[in-house]
C-alpha cells in the first residue's frame, strides 16, 4: 500500500515511523525545511521517503506520488491545511 502522509511534526513522525515496518511504501511530506534536516537521516534509514514541500501544493503532491496513492493522511498543525490537502487529493487526484 502506498501512503502519503502530510506533515512531519509529532503526528506525523511517529506515524511513519509506526506503519514503517508494515512495509507500506510511505511519502512523508513536510514544509519546514529546518525540519526535514532534522528527521531525513533517520527516515531514509527506515525507507520512508522524505519530500520537503507544502502538502496544499498539487505539485509537491504529484512529486509525493499521489497519483498512485492508496491513501492520504493529513495530519500538520493546522486543520486548514489538512483539509485542503485532504480536498485537493479528492478532487484532483481521486
Amino acid at each position: 500500500m502506498t501512503i502519503v502522509i502530510v506533515g512531519g511534526g509529532k503526528v506525523g513522525y511517529y506515524l511513519a515511523k509506526t506503519l514503517a515496518p508494515e512495509r507500506h511504501h510511505l511519502v512523508l511530506l513536510e514544509a519546514d525545511r529546518d525540519h526535514c534536516d532534522k528527521i531525513a537521516s533517520e527516515l531514509d534509514q527506515l525507507g520512508i521517503d522524505l519530500i520537503c514541500g507544502d502538502g496544499t501544493e498539487l505539485n509537491t503532491l504529484r512529486d509525493a506520488g499521489i497519483e498512485q496513492a492508496d491513501l492520504l493522511i493529513a495530519v500538520t498543525g493546522y486543520d486548514q491545511n489538512n483539509l485542503v490537502a485532504c480536498q485537493l487529493a479528492h478532487q484532483y487526484f481521486n
